[in-house]
């Protein structure tokens, strides 16, 4: 029972082991990689990413390379979705009032 038990523990530290090790030699290739010179298509790749990164941050959040064409068309939809739905901040929860009793005070009386 004990030597089953050590056979168990074995194979499942080996397989945490073989997961680890899996997992750093990865890591170690990314940073070979950095160390030796890209290939032209993996640097351009990389420049472009960089510099939307750069480009994204500097909108704070707004959309990256938008036109004039594309803020037009938005502010006209947006435009459209305030007369639609009575206006106010569409990024809110809209607040739902019903006229009458509330329902809990419609539960307690009927106990009563």
């Amino acid at each position: 029972m004990a030597l089953h038990r050590l056979f168990q523990l074995s194979s499942l530290l080996g397989s945490a082991v073989r997961v680890t090790l899996r997992r750093n030699i990865g890591l170690s290739a990314v940073l070979f990689n950095k160390a030796k010179d890209l290939d032209p298509v993996q640097k351009l790749f990389l420049d472009k990413i960089r510099e939307y990164n750069s480009k994204s941050k500097a909108v704070a959040g707004g959309v990256v390379d938008a036109g004039p064409a594309y803020q037009k068309n938005l502010s006209e939809e947006m435009t459209k979705l305030q007369r639609l739905y009575g206006g106010g901040d569409l990024t809110k929860f809209p607040q739902f009032s019903f006229p009458g009793e509330p329902e809990e005070d419609l539960l307690l009386e009927a106990l009563v």
